[in-house]
């Protein structure tokens, strides 16, 4: 018995140690720091994506990328809005513990000092930052190398050259992401470079709208978007009476992009429409890389900050715990791994959090630099070794509360989720293995009672811990 044991130790520790196989690994120790992207969408929903299944979308490159990289089929956010959810991929922290959960709330600096792009400058690294930032109303512009954002939180999709000419968002960030690479030219310093779309959100007003590049305004035009099971109307009519509100955001929101099956259609399309140009980009950067000499140590990592309602539920947005809305796509790609596992899918449970202990482990940053503060997870542990990551998580969202936006919490697993909406008292409980669209709450199913009763357990434990 002593002899099996030491012997699954022995084999444990090496696939840890791997080798030239592993991520993060490079066969040559010579070699220099890796460079880092980090690439962010804004409510990009998980299946958004070919690679993750979607037969309708079109995202070749990303799909490329994903099959020489590695794809995390169970990747959430810890919030379901823009801000928060950047603010804790910077800094690595729920929002319990940043306390950012507004648009106006900036980092301290301070707090800004402990996040992924500081720590790398300290540590040698050029970090630059394109797009949307997001978080609070005084970006910190000055404390990057390279700065190409405006101080809006929610940007415009439409800007103007220096002629005058109109230039859409994703063609902007496009432009941006040429002009860094050519400064790279005159450094030897490695990089990190975030850079933040704002595709596919919708452009917000009364009514909000897509706004599409022109070159992407035809495509699906002679396709069919399949509707969900749960965008039917008696999935609406199941949610609890608050849901319901004249104010509520989500249901107004709804009516705009998908309360007749014409608008549904082209409402997706325009939201498809929007990946597609954001897809195109990335496929410009990995020529621009190849052709600055950059594309054989260059990590690329791909997220997006939320998920998206397209009308299941009776529901557009994010917000709620729902998995359209928590879950998003997360493709890590290094091009100095083995290719013997190209386009792995993993399954275990990964989260916006994860990002900035990942970035800083990927750049060979040493533990004791890494900010004790931060409460994510290094994901290439996992994909070197094959290691769990958590069994649940913990997850919030308290912007605004009700009648516009309710407060929810809920313990999120693979298998099983538990949600509470605290200002009305109200629980739910979905079995995903059987119910993956949400839609039977189990609560009052004496066969579940065990489980409900270890989730609200778990509940408790997990709130505490995300604050500390």
């Amino acid at each position: 018995m002593k002899s099996t044991n030491l012997l699954k130790l022995l084999l444990v520790v090496l696939v840890m140690l791997g080798g030239a196989s592993c991520i993060g690994r490079r066969s040559d120790d010579a070699k220099e720091r890796p460079n880092i992207i980090f690439i962010l969408t804004d409510d990009h929903r998980w299946d958004a994506l070919g690679c993750m299944g979607n037969a309708v979308i079109r995202t070749p490159n990303l799909d490329k990328l994903a099959r020489g990289g590695y794809i995390f089929h169970h990747a959430y956010v810890t919030t379901s809005i823009c801000a928060v959810s950047r603010a804790s991929i910077l800094a690595g922290q729920y929002m319990a513990k940043h306390g950012i959960d507004d648009f106006g709330t900036d980092f301290s600096p301070q707090a800004f000092e402990q996040t992924y792009p500081m720590v790398l400058k300290r540590n040698g690294y050029r970090v630059g930052f394109i797009g949307k930032f997001g978080v609070g109303k005084h970006p910190p512009a000055t404390r990057f190398d390279f700065w190409s954002c405006t101080e809006e939180g929610q940007p415009p999709y439409i800007y103007h050259d220096a002629h005058g000419a109109p230039v859409h968002h994703t063609d902007s960030i496009g432009r941006d992401i040429a002009r860094f690479l050519a400064t790279q030219d005159t450094v030897t310093q490695p990089f990190c470079l975030s850079v933040s779309f704002k595709a596919p959100h919708e452009l917000d007003g009364r009514p909000p709208k897509y706004v599409v590049q022109e070159e992407f305004a035809d495509w699906y035009n002679d396709t069919a978007v399949p509707v969900p099971e749960s965008a039917k109307p008696q999935y609406w009519d199941s949610l609890p009476a608050f849901f319901k509100a004249p104010e509520s955001i989500a249901r107004y929101r709804w009516e705009t992009f998908f309360s007749n099956p014409e608008t549904y259609q082209e409402s997706v399309k325009d939201y498809y429409r929007l990946i597609s140009g954001m897809d195109a980009e990335v496929g410009k950067l990995m020529v621009q890389l190849r052709d600055h000499g950059l594309d054989e140590n260059t990590v690329i990592i791909f997220m997006g900050d939320n998920g998206f309602y397209l009308g299941e539920h009776g529901l557009e947005g994010k917000w709620f715990a729902h998995e359209e809305s928590i879950r998003v796509p997360l493709i890590i790609y290094d091009p100095r791994q083995s290719t013997a596992n190209p386009g792995r899918m993993l399954e275990q449970i990964a989260l916006n959090i994860d990002i900035a202990p990942t970035i800083l482990s990927l750049a060979g940053i040493s533990t004791d630099s890494i900010p004790m503060a931060m409460q994510g997870m290094d994901l290439t542990q996992t994909i070197n070794s094959g290691t769990p990551t958590r069994e649940q998580f913990y997850y919030e969202h308290r912007f605004y509360g009700s009648p516009q936006i309710p407060v929810s919490e809920a313990v999120v697993s693979v298998d099983y989720k538990y949600i509470r909406y605290p200002e009305h008292q109200y629980e739910e409980f979905f079995d995903l293995s059987a119910d993956r669209r949400e839609v039977h709450n189990q609560l009052a199913n004496d066969r579940y009672a065990d489980l409900v009763a270890s989730f609200r357990r778990t509940f408790v434990d997990l709130k505490a811990q995300a604050s500390h």
